[in-house]
């Protein structure tokens, strides 16, 4: 690649990093994998940087998507999980932040009750504020099936006892 590529690329990465990290989070719902998802992707499309045009946040989230739904479709990742790792963040949080921590904590693991199809469709649309078609487009299904995907993880997320229980979701 070029030198103008290069600075282009890098300029592109520290402005969407952070936007892409919070994308893939969702996605996946664990900080870790989100990384890794989020370097695959940057990984991948960096060969190809210096023939995109128009918008390449458009295509370095499709290959992230990609990568996430090739992974969820997997049955046997050779990962074994071991024991829970006690996490004593809630007790180290200042007080004006452990609202938003309970909160972001809470509509992940709604999101984690979701399916793969579904949580993607809400990450693309409401995370990422792409139209049906652009989501359809993206996952390469129908608009439709975009539109009846969306209203049945909405309709579960409302019904998550997480978010109802910090006043996220609910009726």
């Amino acid at each position: 690649m070029t030198r103008a590529a290069d600075a282009d690329f890098e300029r592109f990465v520290l402005a969407q990093s952070t936007p892409l990290l919070r994308f893939a989070e969702m996605l996946c719902g664990d900080r870790h994998t989100a990384e890794d998802l989020v370097q695959q992707a940057l990984m991948r499309s960096y060969p190809k940087w210096h023939k995109l045009s128009g918008d390449p946040l458009r295509y370095v989230r499709r290959v992230l998507v990609n990568r996430f739904l090739s992974q969820a479709r997997r049955r046997w990742t050779n990962e074994v999980p071991s024991d829970p790792v006690q996490n004593d963040w809630d007790q180290r949080a200042v007080a004006d932040f452990a609202g938003e921590v309970q909160t972001r904590e809470a509509v992940l693991s709604a999101l984690g009750g979701l399916t793969v199809r579904e949580r993607a469709v809400v990450a693309l649309r409401y995370s990422q504020d792409l139209s049906e078609a652009e989501t359809a487009e993206l996952l390469g299904m129908a608009a439709g099936t975009v539109k009846s995907t969306a209203s049945r993880a909405l309709a579960k997320l409302r019904l998550a006892p997480d978010l109802i229980d910090t006043g996220v979701g609910g009726n």
